[in-house]
């Protein structure tokens, strides 16, 4: 039948949401609202809410939200359209008359249903027999005690291809290959011959695959013979109209509810990996089915939780299953909407490690998950050899690849920040270095190159511009500056090889007094900056009457300008460079870029030194009319 959205919104306004709670639920009136202790957890003091306004009610405790056809769902446990129906009835409202074409559907849908919990109660009967001696075996070997045995469904499908058609002849032969249970064979794969269908699962030891309701849709089942290594070890139900395995999760129907009590729910590899969790007494489990993690699943375990945590296998495999999970994640990502991830020890399974150490084991490891962000980087992080410039490079790239997969523009903001304050942290580590005392003499200095490359830059005059020769002036005024900006100085590439001189001298812990300062250099074989070298720049730092705060803050500008230049001309010539080889109108736009902002560091520069004579000129002028 067809229900418009707008149909439903007028059944809803039609129903008040209170009376019909109240009905199961001690409700107290709280201002606009009711209040009442949760009815879908167990709580001392009310954290449930309902608004009748707004036509929802609401759990601060476990999070359970909806209107009241969920309320009907979820606390009476009504089917949908039930529900409808009920407070169809309520409000005098008639419901629509039923499409034809999802009448048949439905009816389909119910007669397979049918056939599914016909061929559980077939495999559940089956696993006492003889012949299936071997799954229960298999299962003492797990050490589920019955119990959880009883509780998941197990059962055995016998060997024989024509089993379970005998055993549920009731329904015609089409319905059980709708249904996924027996294989029709394709008359161009069998040499034009007919073939009899057979039965799909055979001599394996099956699980029933639920929906959201508990009801049977599909199965899961294991092979029990070792030698059959041509066999897969798992096989699922494929897509029926009960079954998409891209939009089911194992054993959500009773991890949905435990949910609510525990706050989160753990997503493992596998439906034994489930059994064994909930065995333990961890119910909040669900697996995918066999599959990567899809959207559509995202969006089911969102519903659940915030932050579901994935608890994937130690190995190579479960490691490239969480990032198969966590690309998919990235572009649905939403403010409090993330992943967690648990890396199991090398090797090992949750049911492995429940074994080997314990449940508890596996709870702290549950209780301090990686972050989504945390685990990206890590696994960018290790997965190349990081030797040079250029690996360290694409380590960036793959990690803004990431960062740009990601749809909420506040979220990919906050990720490329975080990233790149990490890649940069990795990339130029913070060195170690001596607390800075006036007057203490430290040992000799520590070479940052080799001889021959020193006495190659010592013949190198060209490189002492005006701008370094003004920058290594200051900060032989202001020596303190140096420890203040020593990293950005290391990790610049400055041709004047002075500069090396003076922070291999704060590396060693050499005294830094304006004194001391031409000795480095001296020692060095290099000679202190002479005016002539930057006189054409008037930085204010550089005058004698220069207030000490401001000539600092004027230091540390120039010295960005100083740490910029070498990168904006080394990418302004190899943009020139590429434009001259393809003349490509991309090439162009980046060269012309790349030759803005040189221009505009240029006037920087300018007005930077220019503002000496400005402040001069000022001066003169009130002096002159004083």
């Amino acid at each position: 039948m067809t229900l418009t959205p707008q149909w439903l919104d007028e059944l809803r306004a039609r129903v008040t949401l209170s009376s019909v709670i109240s009905r199961t639920t001690r409700l107290t009136k709280a201002g606009h609202e009711f209040k009442a202790c949760c009815p879908f957890h167990n709580e001392k003091s009310p954290s449930f809410t309902v608004n009748d306004s707004k036509g929802f009610y609401h759990c601060f405790g476990c999070g359970a939200h909806g209107d009241v056809i969920r309320w009907m769902t979820d606390q009476r446990g009504l089917a949908f359209m039930d529900a409808v129906k009920e407070l169809a009835s309520e409000a005098g409202m008639e419901v629509p008359a039923p499409d034809p074409r999802a009448a048949a559907k439905a009816e389909q849908q119910a007669g397979l249903h049918e056939v599914l919990a016909a061929a559980q109660d077939f495999y559940r009967a089956q696993l006492d027999t003889p012949e299936g001696a071997k799954a229960r075996a298999y299962l003492a070997s797990r050490r589920f005690d019955p119990h959880t045995m009883e509780r998941f469904g197990f059962g055995y499908a016998p060997s024989g291809r024509q089993a379970l058609k005998a055993a549920l002849k009731q329904f015609p032969e089409a319905m059980l290959i709708e249904g996924g249970m027996r294989i029709a064979v394709d008359p161009e794969t069998s040499s034009g011959r007919a073939k009899e269908p057979y039965d799909r699962f055979r001599d394996r030891l099956t699980m029933p695959i639920h929906d959201a309701r508990g009801r049977v849709i599909g199965f899961a089942a294991r092979i029990l013979d070792a030698d059959k290594k041509d066999a897969p070890k798992y096989l699922n139900s494929p897509d029926t109209p009960l079954f998409d395995k891209g939009r089911t999760l194992f054993n959500l129907h009773r991890a949905g509810p435990a949910s609510r009590q525990s706050g989160r729910i753990v997503v493992v590899e596998g439906q034994m990996d489930v059994i064994a969790l909930a065995a333990a007494g961890i119910e909040e489990a669900v697996a995918p089915m066999g599959t990567a993690l899809t959207e559509r699943q995202l969006e089911m375990l969102w519903r659940l939780v915030e932050t579901p945590i994935l608890c994937f296998d130690g190995d190579a495999a479960g490691q490239r299953a969480a990032m198969r999970a966590i690309t998919r994640a990235l572009p649905m990502l939403r403010p409090a909407h993330s992943l967690k991830i648990v890396r199991m020890p090398p090797g090992m399974d949750p049911d492995d490690l429940i074994k080997r150490d314990g449940v508890a084991a596996l709870e702290n490891l549950l209780s301090n998950p990686r972050s989504l962000l945390d685990q990206l980087w890590e696994h960018e992080r290790d997965a190349l050899p990081l030797a040079s410039p250029e690996d360290k490079a694409g380590l960036k790239a793959r990690l803004m690849a990431h960062v740009e997969m990601i749809a909420d523009r506040d979220i990919q903001a906050l990720y490329r920040r975080e990233l790149s304050d990490r890649f940069s942290s990795f990339a130029f580590p913070q060195r170690e270095r001596r607390e800075w005392k006036p007057g203490v003499r430290g040992k000799a200095p520590v070479q940052r190159s080799d001889p021959a490359m020193m006495a190659r830059l010592r013949k190198s005059t060209g490189s002492r511009d005006a701008l370094s020769a003004a920058v290594l002036a200051g900060l032989m005024r202001f020596p303190q500056e140096l420890a203040r900006h020593g990293d950005a100085l290391a990790h610049a590439d400055l041709a004047d090889p002075r500069f090396a001189a003076l922070v291999d001298a704060l590396d060693a812990g050499e005294a830094l007094e304006t004194g001391h300062m031409s000795t480095i250099l001296a020692a060095r074989g290099l000679a202190v900056p002479d005016p002539v070298e930057y006189a054409s720049l008037r930085f204010g730092f550089l005058a004698d009457d220069a207030e000490p705060d401001l000539a600092r803050d004027s230091l540390a500008q120039a010295i960005g300008l100083l740490v910029e230049r070498p990168a904006l001309e080394a990418a302004l010539a190899e943009a020139t460079t590429r434009f001259e080889r393809d003349l490509s109108e991309g090439a162009y736009a980046e060269q012309q870029r790349l030759l803005k902002r040189k221009l505009e560091f240029d006037a920087r520069l300018r007005q930077m030194a220019s503002a000496r004579t400005a402040a001069l000129d000022g001066a003169a002028t009130q002096k002159t009319a004083e």
